[in-house]
């Protein structure tokens, strides 16, 4: 018997380790979408920058094509051999290399100034931007941190503040050293937009809110491009060839699309008009082609990408997968954000700042590290659907067997069926033998006590012929 029950346990839990997950549709096919869509915008929005430039009329499409290809191998080795519960182990001393990253900008024959920022460093042929890495970063220690002390953070003050002075870590290191003010602001914001989801009461928001926004202003003051970019932002026409040049040739193109736009490949502001056309503002250049249908399609993919990965971070904390859940709500604030702010400085609704388009736009460290990111969701939901199906089996096997209960129940010998008759009949006849017995009894003691004479001898004859009559009577 053991050895059967064994056996059956054995064959429950193979089955149980061969059942295998599956990666979200949705999400696997907004990210598609709009890696598509890039490469095809990337080429029509750089040909005339790189002629321009005494370049191959491809050189930009190639570069771009070359770094998405790298990207989406990352993303599948992460897709197919990640494990997001060693990443979880491993993600404490994330911080620590954050900050080593960062300052790699600064390591003489390794980090390099571009366009007046030192914000490269050389890995070999490739150039790579620190800052990019440190969103992903930033995201998977947060992860890590609410699972472990989501608790904390909710009740104590200490806990909070302790995720935002990592943030702030960070932040410090990009405005000193890189200047990076656009993603500075972007790990602020990714940070307290974890911390609420996290669940942390939006007043005690507040306080953290209350001491970054000053620390920002003094950042912009501190820069007179900065404050010209926020002057240019309030009226760009009064200087359009100078601090107002890229908004205005930006609103030009979003103004000449119209509704369907004037078709791919018509785009005049990109003729070097429109400056980094390929980068920071290819949705101009989208809004001009394709119009106010194309923005809408592109903003709708983000959309759906963004709306399932809150999704599947939702359903993970359900499940109590409380760190894939964390993660996949910080890449898809992280999309949604820098998706965000890259539109809203495009179509004029917000100050001038040089951040990518995610899947978009082209640009080496930001396709790498967003691809990774992106393999990183697709395993979450990969291994959220393992263990709901997991879950399932198990809930299966606990059930009792209820098809072999009928079967059991027809073997059974049938018993008739109690009714009233045969009740009383009963009692009658348990009644009857007991007065038979009582009866008996009382006549063996009167034949007991009459003389020891003839007379007893024949009434110990008649006893013992009225004890067999009583017995039998009662037998029968």
């Amino acid at each position: 018997m053991d050895g059967r029950h064994d056996t059956a346990a054995s064959r429950q839990a193979t089955r149980f380790d061969a059942i295998q997950g599956r990666f979200d549709p949705w999400l696997l096919g907004c990210m598609l979408a709009l890696a598509a869509l890039g490469l095809v915008m990337v080429a029509s929005s750089s040909l005339a920058i790189a002629e321009s430039r005494d370049l191959s009329p491809l050189y930009y499409f190639n570069r771009h094509v070359m770094y998405l290809g790298l990207g989406i191998v990352l993303a599948a080795v992460v897709m197919t051999r990640g494990d997001i519960r060693g990443i979880e182990q491993h993600s404490r001393l994330l911080p620590i290399i954050g900050i080593l990253i960062l300052l790699l900008v600064l390591v003489p024959g390794i980090g390099h100034t571009v366009k007046g920022a030192r914000r490269w460093v050389s890995l070999g042929p490739i150039g790579f931007q620190p800052a990019e890495a440190v969103k992903l970063v930033l995201i998977v220690w947060l992860a890590s941190y609410l699972a472990r002390f989501s608790e904390e953070v909710k009740g104590t003050w200490t806990a909070m503040f302790k995720a935002f002075g990592v943030a702030a870590a960070f932040s410090v290191i990009l405005l000193g050293v890189q200047k990076d003010f656009g993603t500075t602001a972007l790990v602020l914001a990714i940070t307290a937009g974890m911390m609420v989801l996290g669940g942390v009461n939006m007043p005690r928001m507040v306080l953290p809110a209350l001491a970054a926004i000053p620390l920002l202003a003094l950042m912009i003051l501190l820069e007179p491009y900065r404050v010209e970019r926020m002057v240019s932002f309030r009226n760009p026409w009064a200087d359009p060839f100078g601090s107002g040049y890229q908004l205005t040739n930006a609103l030009m193109a979003v103004g000449r699309g119209e509704f369907w736009g004037v078709g791919l490949g018509g785009s005049v502001q990109k003729l070097s008009y429109l400056p980094e056309a390929y980068t920071d503002f290819i949705m101009a250049v989208i809004a001009e082609e394709l119009g106010f249908v194309g923005v809408c399609t592109v903003i709708a993919l983000y959309a759906g990408l963004v709306g399932r990965a809150f999704w599947l971070g939702l359903k993970c904390v359900e499940m109590r997968r409380h760190f894939s859940g964390y993660l996949a709500f910080g890449i898809g604030l992280w999309i949604a954000l820098q998706a965000f702010v890259s539109i809203g400085v495009n179509l004029g609704l917000l100050p001038t700042k040089g951040l990518t388009l995610p899947l978009i736009s082209s640009g080496g460290s930001s396709i790498l590290v967003t691809c990774v990111a992106m393999g990183l969701l697709l395993r979450v939901s990969w291994e959220f659907e393992r263990a709901r199906r997991q879950v399932a089996l198990r809930r299966e096997a606990s059930m009792p067997n209820t098809a072999a209960a009928p079967v059991a129940e027809a073997t059974k010998p049938v018993q008739p069926a109690a009714t009233p008759v045969r009740e009383a009949a009963s009692v009658a006849a348990d009644a009857l033998a007991e007065a038979g017995d009582r009866t008996r009894a009382t006549l063996a003691r009167l034949l007991d006590r009459m003389p020891r004479s003839a007379g007893g001898d024949a009434a110990r004859t008649r006893r013992s012929r009225i004890e067999p009559s009583f017995g039998g009577a009662s037998g029968q």
